[in-house]
């Protein structure tokens, strides 16, 4: 897979040590590594089931770190951000870009035998657009207007207007191309378990609520896999990854806690692997439900936060403090904060709010899907709990957790709950439009807090039609500063990555948008 193991500096996004410690290790002929030669099966920890690996049900990082070595898109993000061929071996667009056309790679079969062409490429777009479907991110190609194979290898996209993000869209883990065989006869809002692409594994086995198995695909296009069969393991519990890391049960593990790190680093026979990622970690509020329908509320509880004390002491300095709704490394972003720690303040916007005595509420967390989510929920409910604030913590298992936070407005039956969103694309229409937009409301959309305020409104459906980026920067800005004073958040921090692996496995990628990827994975 040539075009994506090309591992760059990350010249604008490193914020952290790519690195941590390498170990040295010499290796003696022998038995020992004719035992390395001989494995044939690559085993990766990961904190959270996917919810699915259909790309119009996906919705989370473990099911793309999963399904991207099945799926493939037409556009790959290089490490460093550069967009490069994938299904798609070239693109080009019309002079005022409304109309979008690329050939698709030729000699290319999926799994189950089909050929890949621009037909087949046509039935997935036109089913992630198809609003009886219902796709969580179909927002990814709002403007695409017709979809249409005009050759047998070329695909034209016709946009209702042009729209700015749309080459990094379709870089998108979601937006995956599956055989047609696979989709045909499948009514709107069937799915489907074990997706049939055209990626360098093979899907052979889903053992819900334990693991997933997948073997080489011996006819891929590009560079066969070295190793013949990738697992990936579900332990939420982040000390049962580090065992398993630290006995050989799992080769390679993501979600590393930092206060495990030293440990890690101690052992001769791991690397610990830093990397920046552009993940907002945040606690939305139900903005249609009482009190939090009260900016002041909001704004109370975001004072009341110790967001720094969260960085230094739960994830020891690894990841930043939010500014902004999104991440620095995405354009778009402009800083507006952070809100200060303040007590005293927050009390007195509560009483101002006509919440003297405080209130109570449930706050709502994952537990395994993003690093130490459970310690900082239980962290948020005691700083809480000294401006006046009972916050009672709720949690679920993951594919549970997605689906209670994504009911619609009169069945939402939460008052906040904890999220992280991964602006992937490193543009902010992704990170914005998507979780901010009225229009995105749930259940067919990501506003699953139902924030809504106009002018944010106007600028984000402005900005993203808008192609010249010094005139799309200013919407975002302005929007940043509304969305930030309306507080429909808790913004509490930018997370880095760490993960671990043993030092005999070399060539896995540690993605800054959070995918571990194994195809150019091999023993030592």
């Amino acid at each position: 897979m040539q075009k994506m193991s090309t591992q760059s500096n990350l010249t604008r996004f490193v914020v952290l040590a790519t690195v941590a410690i390498i170990a040295s290790m010499l290796v003696a002929c022998g038995p020992a590594e004719q035992a390395a030669v001989e494995r044939d099966t690559l085993t990766i920890a990961i904190g959270a089931e996917p919810e699915s690996l259909d790309p119009v049900r996906m919705t989370s990082a473990p099911a793309a770190t999963v399904g991207e070595h099945v799926v493939e898109r037409l556009i790959y993000m290089e490490e460093d951000g550069t967009l490069t061929p994938m299904l798609a071996t070239s693109w080009e667009a019309n002079e005022d870009s409304t109309v979008w056309t690329f050939e698709i790679r030729q000699g290319v079969t999926f799994h189950d035998g089909e050929p890949l062409n621009a037909e087949a490429v046509a039935v997935n777009l036109s089913r992630f657009v198809n609003p009886d479907v219902g796709a969580a991110y179909a927002f990814l190609l709002g403007s695409v207007q017709e979809i249409e194979a005009v050759g047998e290898y070329t695909l034209q996209l016709t946009l209702a207007q042009p729209f700015a993000p749309i080459l990094s869209h379709l870089s998108h883990s979601f937006i995956g191309i599956v055989s047609p065989a696979q989709l045909e006869g499948l009514s709107p809002e069937q799915t489907f378990e074990i997706p049939v692409g055209t990626g360098p594994y093979v899907m052979d086995r889903w053992s819900r609520g334990d693991s997933i198995r997948l073997s080489v695909n011996e006819d891929f296009y590009g560079s066969t896999p070295q190793i013949p069969n990738l697992v990936f393991n579900f332990i939420p519990e982040e000390s049962a990854r580090i065992v398993a890391l630290e006995t050989g049960e799992a080769d390679a593990i993501m979600a590393v806690p930092p206060a495990d790190v030293q440990r890690l680093q101690g052992d001769p026979d791991i690397d610990v692997v830093f990397q920046t990622a552009v993940r907002t970690i945040y606690i939305s509020f139900n903005n249609i439900r009482e009190p939090f329908t009260d900016p002041l509320v909001r704004r109370a509880l975001n004072h009341a936060v110790d967001k720094q004390s969260i960085v230094d002491s739960i994830f020891e300095g690894v990841g930043f403090v939010a500014d902004a709704p999104i991440p620095d490394a995405v354009f778009g972003h402009t800083s507006v904060g952070p809100y200060a720690y303040d007590p005293e303040l927050a009390r007195e916007l509560l009483a101002e709010a006509g919440y003297p005595d405080g209130f109570s509420m449930t706050l709502h967390h994952p537990t395994g899907r993003y690093p130490l989510d459970s310690t900082v929920a239980q962290a948020v409910q005691s700083m809480l709990a000294e401006v006046g604030i009972d916050a009672t913590l709720e949690t679920r298992e993951w594919t549970s957790y997605l689906q209670f936070t994504s009911q619609p407005p009169d069945q939402a039956e939460y008052d906040a709950f904890m999220l992280g969103w991964g602006t992937v694309t490193l543009d902010a229409d992704y990170g914005l439009f998507a979780l901010l937009h009225t229009r995105q409301w749930n259940p067919n959309g990501n506003n699953r807090g139902f924030y809504s305020n106009e002018r944010v409104d106007e600028l984000l459906s402005a900005a993203r039609v808008e192609t010249d980026p010094a005139k799309r920067a200013p919407m975002y800005n302005e929007a940043i500063e509304l969305i930030w004073d309306d507080a429909p958040w808790i913004y509490l921090y930018n997370a880095g990555q760490i993960n671990a692996v043993r030092t005999d496995v070399g060539g896995l990628i540690h993605h800054p948008l959070e995918n571990l990827s194994a195809w150019d994975a091999y023993f030592r």
